[in-house]
């Protein structure tokens, strides 16, 4: 993906892989990962400083997952122990990019860059990100 996203700041979430995430072959589900990034997603914002539920409401907006390029590379197993990355790569005024990994140890299992858009929450249609958002992410992007 970005490489130039790996001098940005860099979130990371730990993950725990469990029973309920892997399939028939005892690795973790393919989809799983999405799951895994949502969370990681959800985490960052709380990072800093934005409880993700409570801002939506406040806002009427939603953040919606717009587009996604994914690349598994390893699989993950039951017990494995891992770290789900999260630097910005791209900020617009409805939307944002993200580089999103998932790490065990120093192997890089999946790659993927997540698009996120903003919507207002009545009419589905696109809404400008915020302004104190916007320029929180301004200063990572």
């Amino acid at each position: 993906m970005k490489a130039a996203a790996q001098t940005r700041e860099t979130f990371r979430f730990p993950i725990r892989v469990y029973y309920e995430d892997t399939d028939a072959a005892g690795v973790v589900y393919y989809a799983n990962y999405l799951r895994y990034m949502e969370r990681t997603r959800t985490e960052w914002l709380g990072s800093l400083g934005f409880d993700l539920a409570t801002f939506e409401r406040g806002h009427g907006i939603a953040f919606v997952v717009h587009r996604v390029a994914i690349e598994y590379r390893l699989p993950a197993r039951l017990g494995d122990r891992l770290d789900a990355t999260l630097a910005l790569v791209e900020l617009r005024r409805v939307r944002m990019v993200a580089l999103q990994q998932v790490w065990r140890d120093a192997e890089m299992l999946t790659d993927a860059l997540v698009t996120v858009a903003c919507i207002d929450r009545t009419t589905f249609r696109p809404a400008r990100i915020p302004p104190m958002l916007h320029r929180r992410l301004e200063a990572l992007a």
